[in-house]
């Protein structure tokens, strides 16, 4: 890897760029902000070489953008964009967002918003389940989201007038976008042209060559996939991986190798890695963190930690904690086929050109695993939902005043918040009736809370007793 050779001065730069590249894939003259540009495109020849042995990745760079083409090894349901104030892009939000992006690809240099609408919502009528209505409140604010993210990337400019007044009245409200067209390009670069595609799997690392039954994976794709994974994952369980995978995984140089590219820290433990992001500019939720649904989590963590290192073994697949036992069960099956079902099942039919399409590929096996050797699934203890209600509750009345007022409103959906929190890290595991707990988990036990009070009112007069009036 060139980053070796980077004298020890400037690795700190080479990483930041890596970082900068990692978390937002597309980098403009604007977005993410005004010094990301000149910074990937000063370390562009190492970038693209570094990037490419080690994950895989395909960096292209021009004057005006930045666009890495990631690889994905499989889906993943937490993925997805947001908008500007960070709420998650529903299916309608997508479509209009495909939609706006191919009405872009076919305008000149300026559109109005009403315009970028009209062609939106004659394209829509050709899909079924997505229509563009203007007279629609939740049509217009979904459709002003999806061009805002083209906006805050750099796609379009505003040059004139006001989306949010359009959105609460097109009548009398307007707006006028410059359109960067090399933005618009670079946005959206598939793989593969999508009308020849029966099945997601063929967008994945394995759909390249997944229809050949002969085809194997060597060690050097094999590593690539366990680095993808490495900074893809909030933490890496070995016991996720296959034993080809694991093992790249257990070699020292692997998490090594990601570490001096992206200036993280590897932290080992017997059950997988996981990177420490100390920098906060990789990580796309940082944890423990400020909010109520985060502060709630963290102290949910040490109670959960708590309660099973306060247990002990009694018997294989039983923990004991005070009289209460502890279930211990394997993980639940692995979600991802099911996931791909579900969204191959939305692919239109009438979209697919039948005469190039491809079937359902079947993904290979890595070279060197033996299927009929499995290893024994680990086990992990079982938080009953009765447990979880009982102490949030307890942490709710401790400090639910330092919580936001719409969550002490809502101490059930703070809780729902919380719990969803820690899964999107890795740190538990929602089954039915409860949550197992992952032993990343054990990195928060024994919070420490303090609440700070707020400061009393200073007497400026401590001698005055009299009442100012006002008049």
């Amino acid at each position: 890897m060139r980053a070796r050779s980077i004298p020890s001065l400037e690795l700190d730069s080479f990483q930041r760029a890596v970082r900068l590249i990692l978390t937002h894939h597309l980098v403009t003259v604007s977005y993410p902000d005004p010094n990301a540009l000149p910074l990937v495109r000063r370390w562009a020849t190492e970038l693209r070489t570094d990037l490419l042995e080690a994950f895989g990745y395909r960096l292209e760079v021009t004057e005006t953008t930045a666009r890495l083409f990631t690889v994905a090894d499989r889906l993943d349901p937490g993925a997805g964009t947001s908008t500007v104030s960070d709420r998650p892009f529903d299916r309608r939000r997508y479509a209009y967002l495909a939609l706006a992006l191919a009405a872009l690809g076919r305008a000149g240099n300026q559109i109005s918003l009403s315009e970028l609408a009209e062609h939106v919502a004659a394209e829509a009528t050709q899909v079924d389940g997505v229509e563009l209505a203007a007279d629609r409140a939740a049509d217009r604010d979904a459709f002003v989201d999806a061009v805002a993210w083209l906006c805050a990337r750099g796609a379009i400019t505003l040059a004139d007038g006001d989306a949010g007044r359009w959105a609460s009245d097109p009548e009398v409200g307007e707006a006028l976008y410059d359109i960067d067209r090399a933005v618009v390009t670079a946005l959206f670069r598939p793989p593969r042209v999508l009308q020849h595609l029966r099945s997601v799997r063929g967008l994945l690392a394995a759909g390249d060559d997944a229809g050949d039954p002969e085809r194997t994976v060597g060690t050097a794709e094999i590593a690539r996939r366990v680095r993808r994974a490495l900074v893809q994952r909030p933490v890496l369980y070995a016991e996720e991986l296959d034993d080809a995978e694991a093992l790249q995984l257990a070699l020292p140089r692997t998490a090594a190798d990601v570490e001096l590219l992206t200036g993280l820290v590897a932290e080992r433990r017997a059950e997988g890695v996981a990177l420490v992001d100390s920098s906060g500019r990789l990580s796309d939720v940082r944890f423990p963190g400020t909010g109520s649904v985060a502060q709630l989590a963290l102290l949910l963590a040490g109670e959960i930690s708590a309660r099973v290192l306060e247990a002990g073994v009694l018997e294989a697949g039983v923990l004991e904690a005070g009289g209460a036992g502890l279930l211990q069960v394997p993980l639940p099956p692995d979600r991802h086929d099911a996931l791909v079902t579900a969204v191959d099942a939305a692919i239109p039919e009438a979209g697919v050109f039948a005469a190039l399409a491809v079937e359902d590929p079947a993904v290979p096996e890595p070279a060197g695993v033996d299927r009929a050797e499995e290893r024994p699934a680990a086990l992990h203890p079982l938080i009953e939902d009765e447990w979880l209600a009982s102490t949030v509750g307890q942490l709710v009345d401790a400090y639910g005043r330092t919580f936001a007022a719409q969550w002490q409103a809502d101490p059930a959906g703070l809780a729902a918040a919380a719990l969803d929190l820690l899964e999107k890290l890795r740190l538990v595991v929602r089954v039915p009736g409860g949550v197992l707990v992952l032993p990343a988990l054990a990195r928060f036990r024994g919070v420490t809370v303090t609440v700070r009070e707020r400061d009393p009112q200073i007497d400026l007069y401590p001698g005055d007793s009299s009442e100012a009036e006002l008049s």
